[in-house]
């Protein structure tokens, strides 16, 4: 005896996996909402930067504080290599440079922590976002090897490992692409 199920009967028993945050609210907070850490304001549906805001905001602690206060990071970058090791001033300067632009924007995209390894130096963020913004600038201006890892199911997203090689050509990065023509 054969049955026939219909495809989309089939798709609504279809078992959908999401990806589990679990700093992120059931709903949106009401606005204005000012974080009493950082003073970022939620307003016009996102977290954003403000001159000002009502005296009566509701006061939240957005999800970067609360991330930050927790130790418990949305995104790690790896840096290797005998090269990097040598120059973590001028890398650190770099993804410094990187975590300003973004959070002019997006104030929930921040650096939580840095670490100096004796062979990595492992930034730790507050957002998915963040790292992969941190690795291409990296990978732009040094041409290292970059891979990125994005687990299943979870918020978090990791610059598994950029390695920089000993070459004297990377003595110096190509930071041209953040210059600005007058």
């Amino acid at each position: 005896m054969k049955f026939d199920i219909p495809t989309s009967y089939r798709k609504n028993r279809l078992i959908h996996e999401h990806v589990h945050d679990p700093y992120k609210t059931n709903s949106k907070p009401p606005e204005p909402t000012v974080c009493p850490i950082c003073y970022a304001v939620f307003k016009e549906g996102r977290w954003q930067w403000a001159d000002s805001w009502p005296i009566d905001a509701h006061r939240q602690t957005c999800q970067a504080c609360h991330r930050a206060r927790d130790g418990y990071p949305a995104g790690i970058v790896t840096i290797k290599g005998k090269f990097a090791l040598n120059h973590v001033s001028e890398l650190l300067n770099l993804v410094r440079h990187r975590e300003r632009e973004e959070n002019r924007e997006h104030p929930e995209h921040r650096i939580m922590r840095i670490e100096e390894k004796p062979d990595a130096i492992v930034i730790e963020t507050t957002d998915v976002h963040l790292p992969h913004a941190i690795g291409e600038a990296l990978h732009d201006a040094f041409k290292g090897s970059l891979k990125f890892r994005y687990p299943e199911e979870s918020y978090f997203v990791e610059v598994k490992e950029f390695k920089i090689g000993n070459s004297s050509r990377l003595a110096s990065p190509d930071l041209s692409h953040n210059r600005r023509i007058l």
